[in-house]
Formats: structure tokens, C-alpha cells, sequence
């Protein structure tokens, strides 16, 4: 959600070229409490204070004399990337309002003004373009974050594929013999996990602002369950994990992913609470419900699946070593992003 001060405080630029009309709009939208208004008479002008300003909201009279308004939005598409125009335009000609929004425009006010009018068709686009904004920042943030933790899981090593007979002397075709099994599982396994995602699109459409904290999740589970496998491996290979201990080593790892998750929960589900908060989100004590108690599943989860999964490889006669991580990455992203966004589901209503 986007607040009213986020509205207050957009940059926005009017462009027209009579002088009354300027003051008029300058002194509606101020008197509303707009905070962050630039004007210009020169339509020459507006490409370049856009491209230094990135102005939230562009309102544009279409008829200037030199150089219309229609003329401004073909610099602007220069501008924009997306292809997203920010301009309401301005006109008292109604023939004039469908050609401009098939030029790119997304509203139009009428001349002569009407305060009401103006106010409510900026206030619309505002938040339209605001939540855009923010929506295109947190997925940017997520891609981010996956490629981070991608590179992360495909560095060299015996725990990501490389099998240890690998040298930087062995022939180009004997290491993709080598290598290329384990990132077609890790592919494979990949799909599941963005699978499983995919099924909660509708929850994450509702509550944007889960994606705020997807990252902080995986994260967290993924590092208990690394904790848990460097301890169940290193176990393996100094002989310390007996035969018959293994029901052991399991319940422990499951026991520190509970008290693990349970305190670093707190904080995460605190954190939510104070965003769902500050963005007015009559589920905020909910949303840090959910991310509390998501926490402590996914750490619980991870810890069993870094003990389990070893030894499940040692007993099908694979190494342990080089598939262990490509498995437990998926166990824990699985896991941990169909409680987050089951529990949000299912208790945010």
C-alpha cells in the first residue's frame, strides 16, 4: 500500500503555457498538500527536467503553441524505458483525449478545471504510479537475490557438482561428463521450488508485501540447513557419526532449527509487523504471525533435511559430498516458501 505522505511528498511537473493555468494547478495541488511541484511554460524544456528529475506525475497541455503536447510524450518515450508515460494530460477538447491516451497518456483532466476532478484524477495516477514503482523495486530485489544465491550454490566445489576428480588440467569434455548430471538435477529440482511459488501467486498478488521478506526466509532456513549438513558431513568423514546414531543427530539438528528459528522469528516477525504497519495493512499482526511461525517451520525443516539428506545419499551409493547441497537447496526452498505463503493464505484474510 502506498501512504498519503508518499502521495504528498511525489515530484510532479506542470507543463503549460499560459501562465493562469499554471498558477491555478500550482495553487490547487498545494493547497491539497502537495509538497513537490516544478512548472514550466516551455515544452522544449520538459524531456530534460524529466531525465535529471524522474518526475512522479507529468501533467501536459496538449495545445502549445511550437510544440505541442503530443510532440513532448514522443521525447518522453525516449526517456522511458518501460514504456510507461506518467502524464495526465490537459484539454479542452474532447477529440483530443483518445488520441492521447493511444499516444501514451494514462488520464486526462478537462478544461475549464474542476478542483475536485483534479485532485482526485492526481491522487488515482499517484498511486498507480508509486505502487508500480515499488512493486518493479521488489521483484528487482528478488531476482537479485535468487541470482545471488544461484551463484552461491553453482560455485566451484565438491558440494555443488564438481566431482573431485576435476582438475583445471582435465580435459573440457571429461568435466562436463562430470558436471553436467548434477545441474540437470539442479535444474530440475529448481522447477519444483518455482513451482511451488507459482501456486501462491494469487496471495502474492493480495500481499505484495510478502515479498519482502521471501528473501529473508530462504536465507535464514538455507543457512541452518548448511549448518546442518557441514556438521552431519564433517561427522562422516572424522567417523564420529556412528551406525545408529543417525536417529540422533537428526532429532538434534530438528531441535536446533526449533529454538534457531523460533528466536531469529522473533525478530523477522517483528520486522513485519512494523512494515505492515508503517504501510497501514490492517493484517500486520497477522503478516508477523505468519513470518514468526514460517520461521520456525523452515529452520526445523532445513536442520532435519542437512542431517537426513547425507545419509540418504551414503546409503544409495552416491557421494554425499558432491549432491548434498543441490538437494537440501531445494528441501529448504520448498519448504520454507510453501509455509510462508500457506500460512499467509491460509491466516490473512
Amino acid at each position: 500500500m502506498i501512504s498519503s505522505s508518499e502521495i504528498l511528498s511525489a515530484k510532479i511537473l506542470i507543463v503549460d503555457d499560459l501562465a493562469a493555468n499554471v498558477m491555478l494547478l500550482e495553487e490547487m495541488l498545494r493547497s491539497a498538500g502537495y509538497l513537490n511541484l516544478t512548472s514550466t511554460r516551455d515544452p522544449h524544456w520538459v524531456a530534460e527536467f524529466h531525465r535529471k528529475n524522474h518526475f512522479d506525475l507529468i501533467l501536459l497541455d496538449l495545445q502549445m503553441p511550437d510544440m505541442d503536447g503530443f510532440q513532448v510524450m514522443e521525447r518522453l518515450k525516449e526517456l522511458e524505458v518501460d514504456n510507461y508515460l506518467p502524464v495526465l494530460v490537459l484539454t479542452a477538447q474532447p477529440g483530443h483525449k483518445l488520441r492521447a491516451l493511444k499516444a501514451g497518456a494514462r488520464d486526462f483532466v478537462s478544461k475549464p478545471f474542476d478542483l475536485a476532478e483534479v485532485l482526485l484524477r492526481v491522487h488515482n495516477m499517484l498511486e498507480v504510479r508509486l505502487l508500480h514503482q515499488q512493486t518493479k523495486k521488489l521483484y528487482d530485489e528478488l531476482l537479485a537475490e535468487q541470482k545471488r544465491s544461484f551463484e552461491l550454490t553453482a560455485q566451484p566445489g565438491a558440494m555443488v557438482g564438481v566431482e573431485k576428480e576435476v582438475r583445471l588440467s582435465t580435459p573440457w569434455f571429461q568435466s562436463l561428463k562430470l558436471r553436467l548430471p548434477w545441474l540437470q538435477v539442479n535444474m530440475l529440482t529448481s522447477f519444483l521450488a518455482a513451482a511451488v511459488v507459482g501456486l501462491f501467486q494469487g496471495t502474492i498478488d493480495r500481499l505484495l508485501v510478502l515479498t519482502i521478506f521471501m528473501p529473508v526466509l530462504y536465507d535464514q532456513s538455507g543457512n541452518s540447513g548448511s549448518q546442518a549438513l557441514a556438521i552431519t558431513l564433517r561427522g562422516m568423514m572424522l567417523g564420529d557419526l556412528k551406525p545408529g546414531k543417525e536417529r540422533a543427530q537428526i532429532l538434534k539438528e530438528a531441535g536446533l532449527g526449533l529454538l534457531n528459528g523460533a528466536l531469529v522469528g522473533m525478530v523477522a516477525g517483528m520486522g513485519m509487523f512494523a512494515i505492515a504497519t508503517v504501510k497501514h495493512l490492517p493484517s500486520a499482526p497477522m503478516l508477523g504471525v505468519v513470518v514468526f511461525l514460517a520461521m520456525i517451520g523452515s529452520c526445523v525443516i532445513s536442520g532435519i533435511s542437512g542431517a537426513i539428506v547425507p545419509l540418504i545419499l551414503k546409503r544409495l551409493g552416491a557421494d554425499p559430498v558432491t549432491a548434498s547441497s543441490i538437494f537440501l537447496t531445494t528441501a529448504t526452498n520448498v519448504a520454507s516458501m510453501g509455509l510462508f505463503l500457506g500460512l499467509a493464505r491460509l491466516l490473512v484474510k
